[in-house]
């Protein structure tokens, strides 16, 4: 349900008893192109636009070995290209919004996340506020840096908002592409 409501794979983890997004801590997701089944209806064929690898391993595809084991095809990232999460990658906003989700969910003591859940949803729409005016403020400026400190703090600020609203990343990044 959840590949077809969000247009991207998802999978069950046995070993976590949870939904996984393909790409979520990565940043390589797959956009669903067409879901095809078997002639018993108990098998599913996924067609996906892949962005990077498929594979833990950091092949292309998990069908990299043939029937004696050897590899067919290379191997196209490090692996720790694959998991390491960079500051330049999209990745980072979906760990940012699963720690807020869990914030929202545990509200550790002492976290300011925790606070602002607690507050509840006029605090959070002031933040919001002051932080949109101080990207503004730095903005009409021409500082670089405080625009880009201030707009870091914006996007947390609205992250914290959507977890709150129950809105996910995907929801909004289908949003951006239907504009475009």
């Amino acid at each position: 349900a959840k590949t077809l409501e969000t247009g991207k794979t998802w999978f069950y983890s046995r070993s976590r008893q949870e939904l996984w997004m393909k790409g979520e801590s990565s940043g390589h997701v797959q956009t669903v192109k067409e879901i095809l089944f078997d002639c018993d209806q108990d098998s599913l064929l996924i067609k996906v636009e892949q962005n990077g690898v498929a594979c833990h391993t950091g092949h292309y595809s998990c069908f990299f070995r043939n029937f004696e084991g050897q590899e067919v095809e290379r191997q196209l990232f490090d692996l720790k290209q694959v998991y390491e999460t960079s500051a330049s990658s999209p990745a980072i906003l979906y760990e940012l919004y699963e720690v807020i989700k869990d914030r929202q969910a545990k509200l550790p003591e002492g976290s300011y996340t925790t606070y602002l859940f607690q507050k509840g949803l006029d605090k959070i729409l002031k933040k919001v506020g002051e932080e949109n005016a101080e990207v503004i403020i730095a903005a009409k400026n021409r500082d670089k840096s405080e625009v880009i400190y201030e707009t870091s703090d914006l996007l947390y600020h609205l992250m914290v908002l959507l977890v709150e609203q129950g809105v996910s990343l995907d929801e909004i990044f289908s949003e951006l592409k239907s504009r475009r």
